[in-house]
């Protein structure tokens, strides 16, 4: 038997061998991460460079002149905000670095093993494990919430458990990648669907 790897930019509903079904779950590591993360670092920086300046009164900014800024109180709110700037990219770099969120799904017909893994914070919590019998599983139930914050998500129902949730966390799936994947994993493990 053969367990091959989903490639997160190529399907929607991962990798299929004859008994195994790996979906691959995008974590942290999304452009948006990454994006704000570069922009709150640039500009956290900035102010905290113009808030020495000001200080010092040595020019540390090449496109300004932030010596003419008087320290007290100018001086002193730009180093706050650069602070607390510098902190949050610290903190949005941590979560990339880790990749919180990210793991797989891994359904095996073959053992009868549901195995759901995700990667979380630095602890005792790092590794993110369940695990279930397919024999166990219900249902898979998708959960549709329209609105200004939208919901969209996957569950796997299993008996005597809450719903174990399946789909990415942060940007909501396409109501037609979800349809798709929800209806390849009930057809794989022969459940129904609920919530459709």
């Amino acid at each position: 038997m053969s367990v091959s790897t989903a490639n997160p930019g190529n399907s929607p509903v991962g990798d299929i061998t004859s008994s195994v079904l790996r979906q691959t779950i995008l974590g942290s590591r999304r452009f948006s991460n990454y994006w704000w993360a570069t922009v709150v670092s640039i500009g956290a920086t900035g102010f905290f460079l113009a808030s020495l300046s000001s200080y010092l009164k040595v020019n540390f900014l090449p496109f300004a002149n932030p010596t003419e800024l008087v320290f007290v109180p100018q001086g002193i709110a730009m180093g706050f905000y650069g602070i607390a700037g510098l902190l949050l990219a610290s903190y949005l770099w941590m979560v990339i670095i880790l990749d919180v969120g990210g793991g797989y799904n891994e359904f095996n017909t073959e053992t009868g093993a549901v195995k759901i893994f995700r990667w979380g914070f630095l602890g005792k919590n790092r590794q993110i494990e369940i695990n279930c019998k397919t024999q166990d599983v219900q249902a898979v139930k998708v959960d549709i919430k329209e609105g200004i914050n939208p919901r969209r998500g996957l569950y796997l129902r299993v008996k005597g458990r809450r719903d174990i949730p399946l789909s990415r966390v942060g940007q909501p799936l396409s109501l037609t990648e979800l349809e798709n994947q929800a209806a390849e994993l009930a057809r794989f493990l022969k459940v129904q669907i609920e919530g459709l």
